[in-house]
């Protein structure tokens, strides 16, 4: 599996090519074997056909003989099909299983993680900035939702991160057990392409010997008894190679895609969480900032309505203190009408003394004359006092 990153630094995992089917003839040249080994494997197929030869066809020795090569790399086999048993086992019981392999964990663990961060995502938010985001959102509510909305899935987030780290762990224990299983197919892969060369050996030994029998029952012999079962064994044996051959390479392609899994794992539980975290935290200082800004806007409020109250004040004033300096301290109308009034009293007050003085000569002749009445009378009760004393 391929990561690639396209725009926007987007994580794209590109699986590799399936693997194509080996042909058995193929397989054979799989494996590189040594000059040294050839040499070898050639000169112990020319000892055996030799050794043949000279045995009679029907005799218990021949067919024993004959009988090794069906026995040829058996072991091979049955280790090689041991292994694809054991990679079987491990398919299975990871589909099988109930929290599934590492690949079922990971794919299981990002799928909760888009759903989260899409839960989470502040796309709404982010479509705009500056003073049209501060416009749309009076007090920051949004904001704080969106804080809130996080904090709340906070817990959640961690935990899908965890279950990542422990399919990324699961994964690397695959990978681990998958190079062990690799390992041991390479080796019996090795042996397989030597059974293989060996077997080729000796049909082309047989081939070149069974040519030169003059005893045509015993060139039958040969070809029905021996070289019938060594072609088929060459045979078996290449289609064993190739289906390890393909095995193994499945098993790299595996680990390879595991390996990917792991570098996926790490880019979104650390790009994808960071990133979202840092839109929170940016979220916030906006939402703080909107705080600062609306009491700002407040207090410049205040201010100019203060200063505005102050110049009012200071005209209004203004005009009352040039009115006063430019009239006296008191009214000519008012003292117009002070005097008028003035006059009018003393007009009154004259007015009322010759009257007074008319009606006082009145009251004084009245009382003069009452007086006189009365002298008469308190004369005559004074006298009648004295007389009774």
């Amino acid at each position: 599996m391929n990561g690639t990153a396209g725009h926007g630094d987007d994580l794209v995992l590109t699986p590799p090519e399936p693997v194509a089917p080996i042909a058995p003839e193929r397989a054979a040249t799989i494996i590189p074997v040594d000059e040294a080994t050839r040499a070898e494997l050639d000169r112990r197929a020319a000892a055996y056909v030799e050794e043949l030869v000279t045995v009679d066809p029907r005799s218990p020795e021949f067919l024993a003989k004959a009988g090794e090569i069906a026995a040829l790399g058996d072991g091979e086999i049955r280790a090689s099909a041991r292994s694809a048993n054991r990679m079987l086992q491990r398919t299975v019981a990871s589909i099988s299983g109930r929290d599934g392999g590492g690949q079922e964990r990971v794919a299981r663990g990002l799928v909760e993680l888009r759903r989260t961060v899409e839960d989470l995502d502040p796309k709404d938010i982010g479509r705009v900035t500056g003073r049209r985001l501060l416009s749309r959102l009076p007090f920051g509510n949004a904001l704080r939702d969106f804080v809130a909305r996080y904090q709340s899935a906070d817990a959640n987030l961690n935990k899908i991160v965890m279950a990542l780290r422990s399919g990324q762990d699961e994964l690397r224990r695959d990978n681990a057990a998958i190079q062990g299983e690799r390992t041991a197919l390479w080796e019996t892969m090795g042996r397989l392409q030597e059974y293989a060369l060996l077997t080729q050996a000796l049909d082309e030994a047989l081939e070149r010997r069974i040519g030169q029998v003059a005893d045509p029952a015993k060139a039958d012999a040969l070809r029905a008894d021996v070289l019938f079962p060594v072609r088929q064994k060459h045979q078996d044996l290449l289609t064993q190679l190739a289906v390890c051959a393909q095995g193994y390479l499945a098993l790299d392609a595996v680990r390879r895609n595991n390996d990917e899994l792991i570098k996926g794992v790490d880019r979104a539980s650390s790009t994808t969480v960071s990133a979202l975290r840092i839109a929170v935290t940016i979220a916030a200082a906006l939402s703080n900032q909107k705080k600062v800004i609306d009491q700002v806007q407040a207090l410049r409020g205040t201010t100019e309505d203060i200063i505005a109250a102050n110049a009012d004040m200071l005209a209004s004033q203004s005009t009352d203190i040039q009115r006063i300096a430019a009239e006296p301290a008191v009214g000519a109308e008012t003292l117009r009408r002070s005097f008028e009034q003035i006059y009018r009293t003393i007009d009154a007050v004259d007015s009322f003394k010759v009257q007074a003085t008319d009606n006082m000569k009145a009251t004084v002749e009245a009382l003069g004359a009452e007086l006189g009445r009365a002298s008469a009378y308190l004369e005559r009760a004074h006298e009648r006092v004295g007389g009774d004393s």
